[in-house]
């Protein structure tokens, strides 16, 4: 009895280093890959997007394949809508924003040292002081670091061109393939859990699905909200801003302050007034009053209801891991979590 007990503990650990080595199998794959899966997650996310549109189509008694057709012409039209008129206003944007980065900085080095001057001699001043110190000196460092950050940035876009070329195939055959895949799946199912597996996915389906594409709804009503904003209050890169404040929407609890930041320091380094200040705070905060008690509420028609612990912790570890993507799909895994684990708490998986 014993020696069949020790054979099992031995038979587990075996198991957990199996699982663990798997784990870092995948995730070692998973960073030599970073560009494939990002660009897989990226075609995933639009044909998810997608789907419902292609399904009404069908339903005017149209084949997939031509509903995809006329899909992909719309969207045609839409694009070199875009690319004519949008594209050339948002590259002059961001190439005056990289222009203009080092007096932005400059200017942040210069707000240290006034703030230095006028720190009052008590308990405590000298460490403040010394800190400012190490801030305004490491000013010029961040400024060649902030440089190259932004080039990088925009080289790795120029680089990412062939995903986003690649893309629209794989999201064609994502959704033209999408039952046949369906299929597959569900004959992989043990018969014995086949039906309560079905339930689950459908659950978890819906509430990724509303998630993702009310989400998207949301950044882009934050967005041009935020530039209208700016525009009319006559700040600078008002596009950039709105931008920025639409993908930090995304963000659970503190998107709303970090989308003002970029707002608030234009408007600072332009006109230097706590008018404008509370001017542009105001105008931001009477957006994300409107996203969190008017466009949520209708566009989010099924909340996740998930803890917020458990959504920071999934927002920062995922984020660790797989960067945007990361944040992006981590309040659609935590639900997913989520509605299986309530499945497996009601029993649903007993035999």
């Amino acid at each position: 009895m014993s020696h069949s007990l020790h054979g099992m503990h031995r038979g587990d650990y075996g198991k957990l280093i199996a699982v663990i080595l798997l784990l870092c199998l995948i995730a070692a794959a998973g960073y030599a890959l970073q560009h494939t899966i990002s660009c897989f997650l990226l075609s995933w996310v639009i044909a998810y997007l997608l789907d419902p549109l292609v399904m009404r189509i069908e339903k005017r008694t149209l084949r997939r394949t031509r509903a995809l057709v006329l899909l992909y012409a719309i969207l045609g039209i839409l694009s070199i809508f875009f690319m004519a008129i949008m594209v050339p206003k948002l590259t002059m944007g961001w190439d005056s924003f990289v222009e203009d980065l080092p007096l932005y900085i400059q200017k942040i080095k210069q707000i240290a040292l006034e703030w230095k001057i006028r720190l009052p001699d008590r308990y405590g001043s000298d460490e403040i002081q010394w800190l400012i110190d190490k801030v305004s000196n490491n000013i010029d460092s961040a400024a060649q670091k902030a440089g190259v950050m932004v080039y990088s940035f925009g080289s790795r876009i120029f680089f990412n061109i062939f995903n986003i070329v690649l893309s629209p195939i794989l999201v064609f055959f994502m959704l033209y393939y999408k039952q046949t895949v369906i299929d597959t799946l569900k004959s992989w199912l043990p018969e014995e859990r086949k039906a309560v597996i079905i339930d689950i996915g459908l659950e978890v389906n819906r509430s990724i699905g509303g998630y993702l594409r009310g989400q998207v709804i949301v950044s882009i009503i934050v967005a041009l909200l935020s530039t209208v904003a700016l525009l009319v209050l006559d700040i600078a890169h008002p596009i950039f801003c709105g931008i920025f404040a639409g993908a930090a929407s995304v963000l659970p609890f503190i998107g709303v302050l970090i989308a003002t930041l970029p707002a608030l320091f234009f408007a600072w380094y332009q006109y230097q007034s706590i008018a404008i200040l509370s001017q542009t705070g105001f105008a931001f905060a009477l957006i994300y009053f409107l996203e969190g008690y008017i466009i949520k509420p209708l566009i989010f028609k099924e909340s996740m209801n998930l803890n917020p612990l458990m959504t920071i912790v999934m927002v920062m570890a995922l984020g660790e891991l797989l960067g945007f993507w990361g944040i992006m799909l981590a309040l659609p895994i935590a639900a997913a979590i989520k509605i299986t684990w309530g499945h497996y708490l009601r029993g649903d998986f007993a035999t």
